[in-house]
């Protein structure tokens, strides 16, 4: 036997496992392709910036009078050290902006939340740095995207596949619009950055349902992960309509990322053109042919605060969301009996500052024939049509109403093709019950039981101990 060591609140919960479970850590078990060295970091990404694929460079794009939008991820997408592809890139396009006879207060800077909470003050400058922080901050000319502010948001009507379109108006009439992302393995889609940047996080909720529901996450090409989804055709759909509309392209300037955050390689330009070649390096990264069988149980922990904040790992909508997460990005091991095994203190604690609605939505889900989370989709419009839910969204930092939707949309995808999930340690284990999920006290109980029940006395067992302070990878059979 060994002792395996899983996330747990603000810790770690140990667990005994059997030697021949086999142990899988992002960047360790399997190392990531080479990073670009720290003292090339600007030469590489000015570079980049510099000769765009497949569109003219800034310097032919801009000049005196243009006005220049520049989108960068919030919080949630992570990347704070100092040599952050944001903390990099973004001077780098003002300097060549400036260059080209831009006025330096023709350049605003917009935080591309979506519908995610609102980044504070201390978060932009996290985020930005000192330097660009006190440059365009007491000026007005960084702020977050607001999704709700018709003041500010254009209706383009519906691109080719039928999805309604409305997008951040300052970037929709902005002369050149550049767009920061990261190339980083994301179980929605494939990969973070490119034109799922510009679909999820400068758009309106009815943009974004038309990819975050069941009717789309529920199909056989989400799950597992792969860049040929109808999420992601729809994702450039939407990219490449605005595009259209605007008359002009976006200029995506995307890092590939290492499990530390570090760049990998710095694409820019076109996204049509740039998505793929970005993919193709990152590919090396994230799609990792690692597994020589599959596996029955996969057992991991998670932390109190993680990716979405404080309150992702003891939510009840959220932990199942978590959950899916993984068995989304490594379907692909799992067995077609495969349990899941999950620590989580599950304490109750919803976070309803920063989570609105998710209690309510949670409540509701217990009542009224709902069986299977899809059964609430369809209180989507009432939700987002809640003026205090609106409020605490635009005015008070929390996640739109929208948001917890689409994570219902995501934790049923855990029990469609899981035999059962475990959550162990739980504070208050009802929560978990109440979202399909079995509870034991630790994870040899609900080992135990799994083998009585559903995966035999001698099951394969894959043990994932960093699953979400590390950024994932999607694990592949080794052939």
């Amino acid at each position: 036997m060994k002792t395996v060591e899983f996330e747990y609140g603000q810790g770690t919960m140990p667990a005994r496992l059997p030697d021949t479970a086999d142990i899988f850590i992002p960047g360790e078990t399997v190392a990531d392709p080479p990073f670009i060295p720290e003292e090339k970091l600007v030469e590489e990404t000015r570079r980049s910036i510099r000769n765009p694929i497949g569109m003219p460079a800034i310097s032919e794009l801009v000049s005196a009078g243009s006005k220049v939008t520049i989108v960068f991820p919030d919080r949630v997408k992570g990347g704070f050290q100092p040599t952050s592809h944001r903390k990099i890139a973004i001077p780098i396009i003002i300097e060549e902006c400036i260059s080209a006879g831009v006025r330096e207060e023709d350049i605003r800077l917009i935080c591309s939340t979506g519908l995610h909470r609102k980044n504070t003050r201390e978060e932009i400058r996290q985020i930005l740095g000192d330097g660009i922080f006190d440059r365009f901050w007491e000026t007005h000319q960084i702020v977050n995207h607001d999704s709700e502010d018709w003041e500010n948001l254009v209706d383009l009507g519906h691109d080719e596949l039928g999805d309604p379109v409305i997008i951040n108006r300052e970037v929709f009439e902005s002369d050149l619009a550049v767009c920061i992302g990261h190339t980083l393995g994301n179980p929605y889609g494939g990969y973070s950055g490119g034109y799922k940047h510009v679909a999820t996080g400068i758009t309106h909720w009815r943009t974004i349902a038309s990819n975050h529901v069941p009717s789309v996450m529920h199909r056989s090409d989400f799950t597992p992960v792969s860049a040929q989804s109808l999420m992601r055709r729809k994702f450039d759909a939407i990219g490449q309509y605005v595009e259209k509309k605007m008359g002009r392209k976006f200029f995506l300037c995307d890092a590939v990322l290492d499990t530390k955050a570090r760049q990998i390689a710095v694409l820019s330009g076109f996204g049509e053109e740039m998505q793929p070649l970005s993919w193709e390096v990152a590919d090396k990264r994230t799609y990792v042919p690692w597994a020589e069988k599959k596996y029955d149980v996969m057992i991991f922990g998670m932390p109190q605060f993680f990716h979405y904040g404080n309150g992702h790992g003891t939510n009840p909508i959220l932990i199942l969301q978590a959950i899916a997460a993984n068995v989304i990005r490594h379907r692909r091991v799992l067995s077609d009996r495969s349990v899941v095994i999950c620590s989580s203190i599950c304490n109750g604690y919803f976070h309803d500052e920063e989570f609105t609605a998710y209690r309510q939505l949670y409540e509701l889900f217990k009542k009224d024939y709902h069986n299977v989370l899809p059964d609430v989709e369809k209180y989507g419009e009432y939700f987002c049509s809640n003026e205090e839910f609106i409020r605490q969204y635009r005015f008070n930092y929390g996640f739109h109403p929208y948001h917890c939707f689409s994570m219902v949309s995501c934790g049923h995808i855990a029990e469609d093709h899981c035999a059962a999930v475990y959550i162990v340690g739980a504070y208050e284990p009802g929560y978990a019950r109440a979202m399909g999920m079995k509870t034991r006290a630790t994870f040899e109980e609900a080992l135990q039981d799994a083998r009585k029940k559903y995966v035999g006395e001698d099951p394969n067992i894959l043990a994932l101990p960093r699953t979400f302070k590390t950024a994932g990878v999607h694990l592949m059979m080794k052939d």
